[in-house]
């Protein structure tokens, strides 16, 4: 089975500075999965084939709901799912469940971040699309989740029942084969491309046997 490979283009870079860095992405693998800012979709998703995801998107509905990003627009802007309960943007169950089914109403695919098992198995509930799982602390680290806590990804693996994906400080495709081993579906990455000199390169070298 091939790993479903999630890149999360945070904010290290924006407008044509994304769109390079999306383009590179593509040119390896068309098939990533690419989380970016809700202001990047229309320009990546014009020029890329990657399925796009905006990083974040909020439960409200259209009328007067001023800075707030609707389901709706990311849609519209071509994007073709949602990350949910990042990290870096956490979100309450209760707004998770709004959004959830928001975004299942349009059709939008869903991710949602989970910080540990208990969470995990919380949000499974909700029957997301892909259901990722990262310990914070690991998150931009050194050292990948796959070797400080392959234990934590094997209990996952057993005890979930539910397909999921691993997240934080995943570098290389050593650490793609031990969550794969261990039980995950794929992986979320992020700095280890985005931040790379020659990031076609870095993601080429994640499928490496």
């Amino acid at each position: 089975m091939k790993p479903v490979i999630v890149i999360n283009l945070k904010t290290y870079k924006s407008g044509k500075d994304a769109l390079k860095l999306a383009k590179a992405i593509e040119k390896a693998n068309p098939k990533i999965i690419l989380g970016t800012q809700p202001t990047d979709i229309t320009l990546i998703t014009k020029a890329v084939k990657n399925p796009i995801y905006a990083q974040h998107v909020d439960f409200q509905e259209p009328g007067r709901n001023t800075g707030y990003i609707l389901p709706e627009a990311i849609k519209a802007a071509g994007a073709k799912g949602v990350f949910l309960n990042h990290s870096e943007h956490r979100l309450s169950i209760d707004i998770i469940k709004k959004t959830v089914k928001r975004c299942k109403k349009l059709n939008l695919k869903i991710g949602i971040f989970a910080k540990n098992l208990n969470q995990a198995f919380e949000l499974k509930k909700l029957e997301p699309d892909y259901l990722i799982i990262e310990p914070p602390e690991l998150v931009a680290g050194k050292i990948s989740v796959s070797k400080a806590q392959p234990k934590l990804i094997e209990k996952i693996g057993k005890n979930l029942k539910y397909s999921f994906l691993v997240g934080a400080g995943i570098k290389n495709a050593e650490d793609i084969k031990i969550a794969m081993k261990l039980g995950a579906s794929g992986i979320a990455i992020s700095s280890a491309i985005t931040k790379s000199t020659n990031p076609e390169k870095a993601v080429i070298g994640l499928f490496k046997p």
